[in-house]
């Protein structure tokens, strides 16, 4: 990167910083109520360390933890809502980077399931789909400086909390709201692969019952592996009026991300025995930073020059779509929500929020030259306004869409009962095309020819319309020792696409409407939690969940109209456990026993009621999963006070149950799905204001493919952080700090997230090397 270049992000940075006006205290977590007013009692007391009730779920029927910001000070400035997960117990993340920034390197799975089959919420917002290219994943929603919780259910999610992506799983990010004082908060980080971070808050304090904050943050850097950046520039704000016990708070994020790809590789090509022509090999191996010559027809191939494959046509040779250019993701997202909570007497209270996403972006791939022809001459005398390939084919993809939604609950308390109920409704709008066009003389380098499409691929749109209501009822028994949940939710989704929404819908002249609808009036949900003592509780729940079914829009894009849809994908949920909570350690085991049932597959078979033969999902049967999941911290008397520990663990085994097609795979382990994780650390604070950590993960062996004919080992991992300041002011600044973060420490060499196949090598992306990040930061 030049010198201006570098100059220039300084400079952007630097603006950010005295515009917004405030900045990080440190990553904020979340969870599904607000933040109390006063901690009611501190578990294994110090600085890094969460509240006694919401670390290990006290009193929830179901296993639900949640880390505080205090408890999280210590993670690297920048890191995503995602990547936040894998702090939690039965949550296994995996990342293209030290924070989680390449959106399509990332993947978490937790018990049964993967990231698109749990439920997201910002505050009262559900996030709708996950996906990365044209949903609503969570991570472009938040900065960490601004969340005061993160709480997540790893099996059962309570019934109140709308989501029709979760089978299960829902975790919950809420927001940390205006604050009563004036003040602020400053960030300014700098680390590995040129990573420029800048963040800024300012709270207007409350006034005649108004208050307000604002903040904005910046990070750019470069790809730690091959050509190209990340951008992202990301604003919050909200506005609340207090009136009695009563608020109104209107809320907004606004979210604008730009980045070049990174590929996956297969095990061949990581090893170096794949024969890459450009010598390419390890966890290093990456996109092209150049554009190779282009030589003589039927001349050998080199690192550097790559022979022409058609006459006439210099870059027909497929190879040249590894120049990174050609691989591009661009998303601009924005959301605004408006939430009313008030009492309605001394026993009733209701809230509503209604909001309204807007979203937009585009992605870049390559086509080769050979694979443009031929689709180019299937369509060209059909579709009108056709140019023949010239060279290497830019594929771009647009999406765009809005969703809006009304999410409202009441609750009553009377005698020994809360009882709640609600109602959600969503209408999510969602456009795509994909065409493929020339460029400037076919050159990998030349200037895009939107003028001249080749092929045309998709021009679709796709609507959710979903209903979704619960009614729970909360029974305090036996002076509150014992306390039982039980309540059901219903859940309807009509599904509509229109359009062309695949290369044979524009060669048959079809723009297809289909239309879906999947539901589910009763899904119950029981639970229990019984206090043995003033310390120690077991707690036991059952849960039913649907789901929409996962990719919906390349389900019903994949085949032909005459192709029936699948059914939603189904769970039943069971856990039982234990938690403790005592002065110097607290502690939760839960056990559990997961089975979701009209799993989806891919696969040629007969098209009912014809005799055609199409490749198209469809339901092959379950996954069962069962295991055991271990959270705690304890801070040692003996030591003095100064060190203190933590740890996660969790083991889990997920199994396929039936067979599909010819693929034998029942009893099979779910491919990205580890027996084994492991993440402790221990935190020592020698002297007031100064902060040492140690912490390391340990993912074990895993599945790549159905058939798990192909595996991958296991991995240990190490990170510190040193926090120098804490409780240091300066004059008007309070909270002077100075941190400094290091990931992967021994620069362990591994695959990380896996892209799992049926019976072929799987594709991964390896695990980001060492990266140090060191962060100043203040509030005001």
């Amino acid at each position: 990167m030049n010198h201006a270049r570098r100059l220039l992000r300084t400079h952007r940075a630097l603006k950010l910083v005295l515009l917004g006006g405030a900045m990080l205290a440190s990553p904020a977590l979340a969870a599904e109520a607000p933040v109390p007013a006063e901690v009611e009692e501190l578990v294994v007391t110090g600085s890094r360390v969460s509240e006694a009730t919401v670390a290990i779920g006290t009193d929830r029927v179901t296993a639900t933890v949640s880390i505080t910001s205090e408890a999280l000070l210590s993670a690297p400035a920048g890191i995503t809502g995602l990547k936040m997960l894998e702090s939690l117990p039965g949550f296994k993340v995996q990342a293209n980077d030290a924070l989680g920034l390449y959106e399509f390197g990332n993947s978490v799975s937790v018990r049964a399931f993967n990231f698109q089959q749990i439920g997201f919420l910002l505050d009262s917002i559900p996030m709708g789909r996950s996906d990365q290219f044209g949903g609503s994943p969570i991570y472009r929603y938040v900065d960490n400086e601004n969340l005061a919780r993160l709480t997540a259910s790893a099996g059962a999610g309570d019934v109140s909390l709308s989501s029709y992506a979760s089978l299960g799983p829902i975790v919950s990010y809420i927001t940390r709201g205006p604050q009563e004082e004036f003040g602020g908060k400053l960030s300014f980080s700098r680390g590995s692969d040129e990573l420029l971070r800048a963040f800024g808050r300012i709270d207007t304090g409350e006034h005649n019952g108004f208050s307000a904050f604002a903040s904005a943050s910046l990070i750019s850097g470069e790809l730690w592996r091959g050509p190209g950046t990340i951008d992202r520039n990301h604003y919050e704000g909200q506005i609340r009026y207090r009136f009695g016990e009563g608020s109104l708070t209107f809320q907004t994020v606004h979210n604008d991300y730009f980045d070049y790809d990174s590929p996956s590789i297969t095990k061949a090509q990581y090893l170096g025995t794949a024969g890459d022509i450009f010598g390419r090999k390890g966890r290093s191996f990456a996109y092209l930073g150049y554009v190779p010559l282009s030589g003589p027809l039927g001349s050998a191939a080199t690192a550097t020059s790559l022979p022409i494959t058609a006459a006439g046509i210099p870059y027909s040779n497929a190879a040249f779509n590894q120049y990174y250019k050609f691989a591009v993701n661009s998303r601009k997202d924005h959301l605004y929500g408006l939430t009313l909570a008030t009492p309605v007497g001394e026993a009733f209270d209701i809230s509503t929020t209604a909001y309204y996403e807007k979203k937009s972006g585009y992605g870049v791939s390559p086509e080769a030259y050979a694979t443009s022809l031929a689709s180019y001459n299937n369509q060209r005398l059909i579709v009108a306004g056709l140019t023949a390939p010239k060279g290497l084919q830019y594929g771009l993809s647009t999406v765009d869409g809005e969703r809006m939604g009304l999410n409202s609950r009441a609750g009553w308390k009377s005698g020994d009962h809360h009882i709640q109920a609600g109602v959600w409704y969503e209408d999510d709008d969602y456009h795509r095309t994909q065409q493929r066009y020339n460029v400037a003389n076919g050159d990998p380098d030349g200037a895009p020819l939107l003028n001249e499409p080749v092929h045309l691929q998709r021009n679709y749109i796709s609507n959710r319309k979903t209903t979704q209501i619960f009614l729970k009822d909360t029974i305090s028994l036996f002076d509150d020792r014992l306390k039982l949940d039980v309540g059901f939710k219903g859940l309807n989704i009509d599904y509509v696409i229109s359009g062309s929404r695949n290369p044979a819908d524009f060669i048959n002249r079809r723009t297809p409407r289909i239309t879906d609808t999947w539901k589910d009036w009763f899904l119950p949900q029981v639970g229990a939690v019984w206090s043995l003592t003033g310390t120690d509780q077991v707690f036991a729940s059952y849960s039913e969940n649907l789901a929409l079914p996962r990719g919906a829009d390349d389900i019903f894009s994949a085949a032909s109209p005459l192709a029936p849809g699948p059914e939603a994908e189904t769970a039943k949920n069971y856990e039982l456990g234990i938690r403790t909570n005592r002065p110097t350690f607290n502690a939760a085991l839960v056990g559990y026993f997961t089975r979701f049932e009209n799993r989806l597959q891919s696969f040629a078979s007969l098209v009912p009621g014809s005799t055609t033969t199409e490749t198209f999902f469809q339901n092959v049967g379950g996954v069962e999963a069962h295991g055991l999941e271990f959270s705690g911290q304890w801070k040692p008397e003996l030591l003095g006070g100064k060190v203190y520990f933590n740890t996660n663990v969790s083991y889990s085994i997920s199994e396929f149950k039936d067979n599909f097609a010819t693929f034998l795979i029942a009893g099979n382990k779910v491919p990205d799905f580890p027996k084994w994780v492991f993440q402790g650390g221990v935190t020592f604070e020698p002297a007031p204001g100064a902060v040492l950590n140690l912490s390391a993960r340990k993912v074990s062996k895993r599945y790549t493919n159905f058939t798990n004919a192909e595996s991958t080992d296991g991995y240990m991992i190490y990170n510190a952080y040193v926090d120098l300041g804490d409780g240091f002011g300066v004059g008007p600044l309070k909270q002077v700090k100075a941190r400094i973060n290091i990931d992967n420490i021994f620069d362990k060499d591994y695959l990380g997230t896996i892209s799992a196949t049926t019976s072929t090598p799987a594709t991964f992306r390896p695990g980001p090397r060492r990266t140090i990040q060191v962060s100043l930061s203040t509030d005001f």
